[in-house]
């Protein structure tokens, strides 16, 4: 009774930390990219920069919960692109600080002394995500 106990407290506080270094590593993630500073600067919306903070609040606990129970969400075709829509614009957003913040593809342009060639190396990146994405849902996700 008594190691049960102690059991399911050490899964608790095992749950608990790794949820914590998850969620620290995530608010570290969007902090270093700036992601939400960027949006505001490009958007000129400074004003909403409180709603900037709580969309991600939202949408991070709202992820969580949806993760971790067993509800389905069967919707229409039209919500589930609208849904799917902002799915990839927060994944370009982040795609996109983070080549911001690290500048790969100008240092590998020169580099490789392919200067001219710096727009085509990116949209090759873009269909190449586009078409894998793409590939994976149709091939394994709808079966």
């Amino acid at each position: 009774m008594i190691k049960n106990i102690f059991l399911n407290m050490l899964e608790g506080l095992t749950g608990f930390a790794s949820g914590l270094a998850v969620g620290c590593g995530f608010v570290a993630l969007l902090t270093v990219l700036g992601i939400i500073p960027r949006l505001v600067q490009l958007s000129k919306s400074a004003h909403l920069i409180k709603s900037y903070t709580g969309a991600v609040i939202a949408g991070t606990l709202f992820g969580t919960f949806l993760s971790f129970s067993d509800i389905t969400w069967n919707q229409p075709n039209g919500t589930l692109l609208l849904w799917g829509t902002f799915h990839g614009i927060f994944n370009g957003m982040l795609a996109a600080a983070l080549t911001e913040v690290l500048n790969v593809f100008p240092i590998l342009s020169k580099r490789l002394r392919i200067d001219q060639y710096l727009k085509s190396l990116l949209m090759a990146f873009v269909f190449g995500k586009v078409a894998g994405s793409l590939f994976q849902w149709l091939i394994f996700v709808q079966k």
